[in-house]
């Protein structure tokens, strides 16, 4: 049973959904703009891939700190502390007149919006049913998706119109927005039946890091869930561009249809997150029973160039929607441990995901790079990066299969 009035829980869900939109938006931007930047500040495939990675790199960076802080502060007060970095970092983003400079906000972006997921999960942990839980995972991940439909032709159209920098500046306001939403709407961090302000114990992360069920997922959130987000932010553009010889525009109408995708697929899992439970298909069956569905489509991706170049962008979106099948470990994890320790236990998850598109995404470039300085050419480069990438996917869902269930905690 939810611990929030429906009327309550709907505008919570609202005001943390609006957040989590600008911040996926702010993530997935650098894919639309990669272009324009890589013509302004003259960058290479692994300095594109170095700028959208640095994002995930002060992502990561708080995660540990950020558990501790939820479990201990609630979500509230956190989210609005990282907030207003983030609107610091999107103004220097724009003021940036150099790659170094352009890296450091990128990175001060990350850490800004780090608690924008977290925060609301650990809330819906302590305030929403196992079911509504679920439900919730997928419709922020929903909001998110939002956010990236609206980083490619809407940022597409309105770069020309008003340039790259005013976009940002336009962010920092929507974040300010962000702010005010929470500091309405969401109620404070009691103790559960007491009404005073909760704060917990200080608690570090040995119990997380040594359960089984922790290390059974973590392989497969740093390259399944991380290379979802790998490829979708910052991959997709450069392959359909370089490989499938999509013009700037054809390429973020596909990243346009990627998106939406994404937005309709999450919409579905949250609207089966109730039936799923009900009949006990829960995570561990999910992933086990739909993750190799993309495998297939990534090897198809890699293949692509050889039977149909043009097809670059509908199997990219038919891989991304496959690799949903890996969102429900996020919930899982917070359910695998108790309320006083839901926090932690998704920060450090949430860590291992971004740690995984950060190495990725620069990882990607960086083999890019080595195969053409060795003589390859630009589409067998992309394809031995990402066969590198798919065969680090497989061996972690082998670990997967051979490690053990959990115990969902109340």
């Amino acid at each position: 049973m939810n611990a929030l009035a429906p009327r309550t829980a709907v505008f919570v869900f609202i005001a943390f959904a609006f957040a989590y939109f600008l911040s996926a938006l702010i993530r997935a931007m650098t894919a639309t703009l990669s272009p324009v930047l890589t013509q302004e500040f003259a960058l290479q495939a692994r300095d594109l891939g170095l700028l959208a990675g640095g994002y995930f790199l002060g992502f990561s960076l708080t995660q540990l700190p950020l558990g501790s802080w939820l479990d201990r502060h609630g979500p509230k007060r956190v989210i609005l502390c990282f907030l207003a970095v983030a609107v610091m970092a999107c103004i220097a983003f724009s003021l940036a007149t150099s790659f170094a400079g352009l890296l450091a906000a990128r990175v001060l972006c990350g850490v800004g919006v780090s608690a924008c997921l977290m925060a609301p999960l650990t809330g819906y942990r302590r305030w929403f049913a196992p079911a509504t839980q679920m439900r919730s995972n997928s419709w922020m991940l929903m909001a998110a998706s939002m956010g990236m439909v609206a980083s490619t032709l809407p940022v597409q159209w309105l770069t020309p119109l008003f340039g790259w920098r005013p976009l940002f500046w336009a962010l920092a306001l929507m974040l300010l927005l962000a702010m005010i939403l929470i500091t309405w709407l969401v109620p404070a961090w009691t103790q559960p039946g007491t009404g005073l302000v909760s704060v917990a114990p200080k608690a570090g992360y040995a119990e997380v890091w040594r359960h089984p069920y922790f290390r059974r997922m973590a392989p497969v959130g740093f390259f399944c869930y991380g290379g979802l987000w790998a490829l979708q932010t910052l991959w997709a553009a450069p392959w359909m561009i370089k490989v499938g010889g999509y013009s700037p525009m054809e390429a973020a109408t596909g990243l346009f249809w990627i998106n939406v995708a994404m937005l309709a697929s999450y919409w579905v899992w949250g609207l089966a997150s109730s039936w799923l439970t009900r009949r006990g298909l829960h995570a561990d069956r999910l992933i086990g029973a739909g993750l190799p569905l993309s495998f297939v489509l990534l090897a198809l991706v890699i293949a692509s160039p050889a039977y149909w170049p043009a097809g670059a962008g509908p199997l990219l979106a038919m891989y991304c929607v496959a690799c949903t099948f890996v969102t429900p470990s996020l919930p899982a994890i917070g359910m695998a441990f108790g309320p006083e320790a839901a926090g932690r236990a998704l920060s450090a998850y949430n860590l291992v995901i971004f740690l995984g598109v950060f190495v990725i995404q620069w990882g990607v470039g960086l083999l890019i790079d080595g195969l053409l300085m060795l003589g390859l050419g630009p589409t067998p480069s992309f394809q031995l990066a990402l066969a590198a990438f798919l065969l680090c996917c497989v061996g972690a869902y082998l670990h997967f299969l051979r490690g053990a269930g959990h115990k969902m905690q109340a």
